[in-house]
């Protein structure tokens, strides 16, 4: 069984979590502890880490990621776990090359034994771009441009032109080789229409929603992928939780998610699932208590629900 078919079937649910394994006010987190929490929650039972990339701290956005690049980040975690997978949420597509892009995806692949799946964006920070020299105008344009290299230089000897990040004329070749497919899940609309995500996609990584909008989306994304004649892949989506000791506790809005206790947190779950959401990326950013408790908390009383 592949790694993705671990995190991502038809008709059931699964949880992951993202870094950083903490929760913290601010934008920067303390990232203390990580490791042995990748590791506790792998024995728990979650199936993915999620590992972010945010090439600038923008004070105004308020969430810097785990700091350390992704594809370092989870090269490490990859040296203090076993099978767990590894996962990006998202790379920025736009802002790296798409030839370094496609090498890491490969050397992370056979180095971790086929662990990696990669969630890739637009970008949601503006301010970055001039950083980089690009256009944010260009933006969907450069994603696809990127999206559309990394898959040719899968192959042999690539003859590849690239309006944006250069040319292969089939006299280089990449190295190292990893001819499976990795999959790409893209992460909102990252400027593209929801027809060709459905098309050129492995799956569709998206936000917290209320329930009635998850529904239209849901509907949206299955209309999307009958168009192009596809019958299902993954709907994955991101949540904030904070979990109370007491697990009777009433949901309480926080941001882009909410604080409750065991029960209702099953049930929201459930209700996800019931929709056709198939893998939930908790975030732990807002928690009242440690990360160590949330993680035993929801290892104890929600995971086994979700196996």
């Amino acid at each position: 069984m592949s790694i993705y078919s671990k995190i991502a079937s038809k008709g059931k649910l699964t949880l992951g979590l993202v870094f950083p394994l903490e929760a913290y006010s601010g934008s920067i987190a303390k990232m203390e502890n990580q490791e042995q929490l990748a590791k506790r929650a792998e024995q728990l039972g979650f199936k993915a880490l999620w590992f972010r990339d945010v090439p600038f701290n923008d004070p105004n956005f308020g969430d810097a990621g785990q700091l350390y690049d992704p594809w370092i980040y989870m090269t490490h975690i990859m040296n203090q776990t076993k099978e767990i997978a590894l996962a990006t949420g998202s790379i920025i597509l736009p802002l790296r090359h798409p030839v370094h892009t496609a090498k890491s995806i490969n050397s992370l692949q056979l180095l971790s034994e086929e662990r990696l799946v990669l969630g890739v964006a637009s970008g949601d920070r503006p301010i970055e771009y001039p950083a980089f020299n690009q256009s944010l105008e260009n933006k969907s344009e450069l994603f696809r441009d990127s999206f559309h290299y990394i898959k040719a230089l899968q192959g042999d000897f690539p003859n590849h032109t690239s309006k944006f990040y250069g040319s292969t004329n089939g006299g280089i070749d990449l190295l190292p080789k990893y001819y499976k497919q990795t999959p790409m899940l893209v992460t909102g609309h990252s400027g593209q229409s929801l027809d060709w995500i459905a098309e050129h996609s492995d799956g569709w990584l998206y936000y917290p929603r209320d329930f009635k909008t998850l529904q239209m989306v849901m509907h949206q994304w299955r209309k999307a992928l009958t168009k192009v004649k596809k019958d299902w892949k993954p709907f994955m989506q991101s949540l904030y939780v904070d979990v109370t000791k007491d697990s009777n506790v009433k949901p309480t809005p926080i941001h882009l998610g909410f604080k409750s206790g065991t029960d209702y947190l099953n049930a929201h779950l459930k209700l996800l699932e019931s929709y056709g959401v198939n893998h939930v990326i908790l975030n732990l950013k807002y928690g009242s208590r440690p990360a160590n408790e949330l993680i035993e908390e929801i290892g104890e009383k929600v995971l086994p629900n979700f196996s």
